[in-house]
């Protein structure tokens, strides 16, 4: 009897969840959407866990997500991974952290493939292990010719080095000749590791913490911001269509009238 109710809930749970979605899209959705996964350490802390349990909870809340955002024909989901700081971390962490994509990308990358999900990166390889590259490479070339939701790890990012770079590339290419005339924002976009990518319709940040940790300084701009006390692991299905229908309710003036 137990198992029958059990079905019977979660196809309740299912339609009321699918009926959500197709009232979203009856509106414009936020083409694309930046998230920073807060708190899996703190989710672990709470349950008597290793820290490294979150992260791995945190993985699976990632595949959840993105098929929800390709559901919602969202264009581009960012998820902040590791951060140029985290290499402060216990060297035990950061060694389990860059083995996730590995874990993550073996078993998701099928599906990825057949939902048409392209797989992309920003962030600075060099100091990447070789098989956290090597992985994150292979998704995105065996994804390279998908044409619907970009699904862009933000991974050893950290925004002022990007814009520092950028900086230096400009100063080069001037001097070069390569760059003439006066530099634009167009221009500045242009040579951020985004450059290729529109800039985030809307950031979400997780586990009640209120800054953007050195994430996409440049790129958030104009972006409508939604954060939550619900920690990454913790984040569902739900807590993603909230954030957007609050987006919906906003109006975005983007400095004018």
């Amino acid at each position: 009897m137990y198992s029958l109710w059990k079905r019977l809930f979660n196809k309740d749970a299912s339609s009321d969840l699918n009926k959500r979605i197709q009232d979203i899209k009856k509106n414009a959705v936020p083409f694309h959407i930046a998230i920073i996964m807060d708190g899996n350490g703190r989710w672990a802390k709470k349950r008597a866990l290793p820290r490294v349990a979150g992260h791995h909870e945190g993985m699976k809340v990632v595949r959840r997500i993105t098929r929800l955002a390709n559901k919602l024909g969202i264009g581009t989901l960012t998820v902040y991974a590791f951060s140029t700081e985290n290499w402060k971390r216990p060297k035990s962490e950061v060694e389990f952290l860059m083995k996730l994509p590995e874990e993550f990308l073996g078993s998701f990358l099928p599906e990825l493939v057949s939902e048409n999900v392209k797989v992309e990166m920003i962030g600075d390889k060099s100091y990447l292990p070789p098989h956290t590259i090597r992985a994150v490479e292979t998704a995105m070339e065996k994804t390279k010719h998908n044409t619907g939701l970009i699904l862009n790890f933000a991974l050893n990012y950290g925004s002022r080095s990007e814009i520092l770079g950028a900086v230096k590339k400009i100063i080069d290419d001037k001097k070069s000749g390569l760059l003439n005339g006066d530099i634009t924002e167009e221009d500045f976009s242009s040579y951020l590791m985004t450059g290729n990518l529109q800039d985030p319709d809307l950031l979400i940040r997780t586990s009640g913490e209120i800054r953007l940790s050195n994430f996409m300084l440049w790129q958030l701009a104009y972006s409508e911001f939604w954060f939550t006390d619900v920690l990454w692991p913790d984040f569902k299905e739900e807590d993603l269509l909230e954030a957007v229908e609050v987006y919906q309710k906003r109006s975005r003036r983007f400095g004018g009238v």
